[in-house]
């Protein structure tokens, strides 16, 4: 199974920006659709950004488009999430995971959201002044 581990986060002052990795041990994420995930305290799950096996193909979500930027170097085994003008709503645990399916879209990061159990630690993202 494909192990994925995430880092980069931190505390940012609002307009602020971080860049997310997201590295694979073991396996390589070469054949997979890579997303990326938030939780907010209090707030349901939700996806953020997926990346197709390419790269060809990218989706964000509307609370994200224009601000935030995947990429995925499948030679070092990495996806990245470069996040800028970064809001307090913004706030969250960010999880790295491997797209049910081979389509990166909406649909498909939800449906991985519904199909996961379990979501490692993540990296805390804290946008505040």
């Amino acid at each position: 199974q494909l192990q994925l581990v995430e880092s980069g986060g931190g505390l940012v002052q609002p307009g602020g920006s971080l860049r997310l990795s997201c590295a694979a041990s073991g396996l390589t994420l070469g054949y997979d659709v890579i997303g990326w995930f938030r939780q907010a305290p209090g707030k349901e799950r939700e996806g953020v950004s997926c990346i197709s096996i390419t790269g060809g193909t990218t989706y964000y979500a509307d609370s994200v488009q224009g601000r935030f930027t995947i990429s995925r170097d499948n030679a070092k085994n990495t996806v990245l999430l470069q996040m800028n003008s970064l809001q307090p709503e913004d706030t969250a645990i960010y999880n790295c995971a491997a797209v049910r399916g081979y389509y990166c879209s909406g649909p498909a990061l939800l449906r991985t959201i519904l199909d996961t159990d379990y979501w490692d630690k993540g990296t805390l993202v804290t946008v505040s002044s």
